[in-house]
């Protein structure tokens, strides 16, 4: 058997690692003109769709451990791109806002996010992609 693209072996996990390479290599690249890293990005989209997260509700339903969560946003509060506020019933929490930096931003950002997505996907159809997606999401 000849050795090529077409007749690698079933191996899931090279192929998904590959699949990452490219898709996080792409993001990475169209962020970098705004100083963001795609971790930092998922933040803030998750900060737009609801406002007021603490870190440890943020890092739990985007599935990241505390220390990366912790580096991300200390990233993006110095970078001007989030606000810490106190929480108003109990001031020892801490509640995470996108600032107006992030907010002037975010239809353009959302925008970079979304043209990756349909670069990656370009070759699939409409139901290729439902299904892609929802492949996608059983794994995490």
């Amino acid at each position: 058997m000849k050795w090529d693209r077409d007749n690698l072996p079933d191996c899931i996990v090279f192929f998904l690692a590959k699949a990452y390479q490219k898709a996080h290599g792409r993001f990475k690249e169209r962020l970098k003109p705004h100083g963001l890293t795609n971790m930092q990005h998922l933040v803030l989209e998750a900060l737009w769709y609801q406002e007021g997260f603490t870190a440890a509700e943020l890092g739990k339903n985007l599935i990241l451990d505390k220390a990366t969560m912790s580096g991300v946003i200390d990233r993006l509060n110095e970078g001007g791109w989030l606000e810490r506020r106190p929480d108003p019933e109990d001031g020892r929490v801490q509640r995470l806002y996108p600032s107006p930096k992030a907010n002037e931003m975010k239809e353009a950002l959302i925008g970079v996010r979304q043209a990756v997505n349909d670069e990656l996907l370009s070759g699939f159809s409409a139901e290729e992609r439902v299904l892609f997606k929802r492949f996608l999401m059983d794994f995490v």
